[in-house]
C-alpha cells in the first residue's frame, strides 16, 4: 500500500447572513500536509513548505488562475451558500 496522497480542498468561510464576509481557501496537499493555501481575501496563493513555496511562486504569476480563484467567490461560494441557507431556513 505504499503511494503518494495529493488532493486539493476548496472552503467557503461566512458567518454574516448577507455574505460580505465571505471568504474562500483552496488548500493543496501532499501526503496530508498543506503545502499551499489561496485565500480569496490575501488574493494569493501562500507557500507553506519548502515545496509549497515554490508551487505558490507557479501559480502567482498566472494571473488568469489568481482571478478565476477570486471569482469563485461569487460563483461558488455565494451562490451554494444561498441555497444551502435557505434549504435550511425552511426547514427550520
Amino acid at each position: 500500500a505504499d503511494g503518494y496522497y495529493q488532493y486539493m480542498m476548496s472552503e467557503c468561510v461566512y458567518s454574516t447572513s448577507d455574505y460580505s464576509d465571505m471568504v474562500l481557501l483552496v488548500s493543496y496537499s501532499f501526503n496530508k500536509v498543506v503545502d499551499v493555501q489561496f485565500n480569496s481575501t490575501v488574493g494569493k496563493c501562500v507557500g507553506l513548505t519548502e515545496f509549497g513555496v515554490k508551487q505558490a511562486e507557479y501559480f502567482n504569476k498566472n494571473q488568469a488562475y489568481l482571478q478565476q480563484l477570486k471569482a469563485q467567490v461569487d460563483t461558488a461560494c455565494r451562490s451554494n451558500a444561498q441555497v444551502l441557507d435557505s434549504a435550511v431556513r425552511d426547514k427550520a
